[in-house]
């Protein structure tokens, strides 16, 4: 196998993260001056056909040689960056030992990007959110087209945006697809989100999760910015998530540690099952959890309930996601000492949590719990709802997301015992 034609990004010092006015900007873009230097990036997603040639399988949701490869956990990236440069004749990047990978730094081979490089790569010279002007359109960007930048404050008058609602594919497209950026890169936004190497490996986040850069099919452009960073478990996998390989341009020295925490399996003991449900989607696969797995039950209800009428709703969950409200919860428990893992359950409002189950987890001191997370949706799967928990849930291992559309159909009950069985959850007799 030769060679892969990547495009050689001539470094540069830049500003990383997003300024404070941009909309829905997250806590951790903060803004810091960063210098990258010179490297390779390849000009596309790495496609099913190549992944395959080289890892011997192909573990995508969607089928298509052409297609970028999705469904592989962060270490399934590290290790097919080590087949693509075995079958290419070049020194491999990463060793693999108990809980890390050690990245040789002095290695030719194919690697992934740092966050610095994907950023910089990303933005391409820009300093707004995006790569292109305003924000990306869906004839020109594969994403939630129906959600375009800012639609949250215009839902009821999209007239007023300058990118309009437009087609939502709800699956991958070519990696070739759509026109590159200033950078010669296609899909830097959306299509797949892109696995990358944490901004700072030594960190206590790096300790515990993965990060993912670029948003997917399934995103709302909100979530596409060349600023926003996806937090995910270990051996998180998705339809949405991917990579892009990259090289070095000038070969360093010595090694630098990037941590692989292990998919850990739920702890046997006392388990609760807390969710918040608006429609009773939410509560109905609350119920057959609970059922299944012996598991206590806590409801989420608020001082203030939010409107019964899906339009008001839809503004008031908007507005509060905005300000990152944390609505006041009645009938809270003291304590959960007793509890070793926590699902948490959600319908998927505007891509993230409802408030609700913020005001929750800020609530309780969740450190050293296992946690687990199922959502309900309308055709928005997981949204970035999980990453968006995680970052309030610093200190926790998580475990496989569960996902549902609206209230699921006739497999429901089939996915759902694999899903519990797969997180070591016994279920009950």
């Amino acid at each position: 196998m030769k060679e892969l034609d990547l495009v050689k990004i001539t470094g540069g010092t830049y500003m990383m993260g997003s300024p404070a006015d941009e909309l829905w900007r997250s806590a951790d873009e903060t803004q810091q001056e960063v210098s990258v230097a010179d490297f390779y990036l390849a000009p596309t997603e790495l496609s099913q056909a190549l992944f395959e040639q080289a890892a011997g399988y192909n573990p995508s949701f969607f089928n298509g040689a052409a297609l970028p490869v999705e469904s592989v956990s962060f270490r399934q990236a590290l290790e097919a960056c080590n087949a693509l440069s075995r079958n290419a004749g070049l020194k491999e990047v990463y060793h693999f030992e108990e809980g890390a990978a050690l990245w040789d730094l002095s290695a030719d081979g194919y690697r992934l990007p740092t966050e610095q490089e994907w950023e910089y790569a990303c933005r391409a010279g820009s300093t707004a959110p995006f790569n292109v002007p305003d924000s990306p359109d869906p004839q020109s960007c594969n994403y939630y087209g129906h959600y375009p930048y800012n639609i949250e404050a215009h839902y009821f008058n999209s007239g007023e945006l300058k990118v309009q609602p437009g087609e939502y594919r709800n699956r991958t497209v070519e990696v070739d697809s759509f026109a590159p950026n200033a950078f010669g890169l296609r899909n830097m936004h959306g299509n797949v989100a892109e696995w990358v190497i944490s901004r700072d490996p030594s960190s206590a986040e790096a300790a515990l999760r993965q990060i993912y850069r670029g948003g997917g099919y399934n995103d709302f452009a909100k979530n596409l910015r060349s600023a926003y960073r996806g937090v995910a478990p270990a051996g998180y996998r998705a339809a949405s998530v991917g990579l892009r390989v990259a090289r070095s341009a000038v070969p360093a020295q010595g090694q630098l540690r990037i941590p692989l925490p292990e998919t850990a399996l739920a702890p046997q003991g006392k388990v609760l099952v807390v969710y918040y449900s608006w429609s009773g989607n939410t509560k109905l696969i609350a119920d057959k959890i609970a059922k299944a797995t012996g598991a206590d039950l806590l409801e989420l209800k608020l001082k203030t309930p939010y409107s019964q009428s899906y339009s008001k709703v839809l503004d008031e969950a908007q507005q509060a996601l905005f300000r990152q409200d944390r609505p006041t919860l009645v009938g809270l428990s003291a304590k959960l000492d007793k509890y070793q893992t926590i699902i948490v359950g959600y319908p998927l409002w505007w891509a993230s949590i409802p408030m609700p189950v913020a005001s929750f987890v800020e609530h309780y001191d969740l450190s050293g719990k296992y946690v687990l997370a199922f959502c309900s949706n309308g055709g928005g799967h997981l949204g970035q709802s999980v990453s968006e928990l995680l970052k309030l849930l610093p200190q926790t291992r998580a475990g496989q997301p569960f996902e549902v559309y609206y209230r699921g159909d006739d497999t429901l009950p089939v996915r759902l015992a694999n899903w519990l069985e797969a997180q070591g959850l016994t279920a009950k007799p």
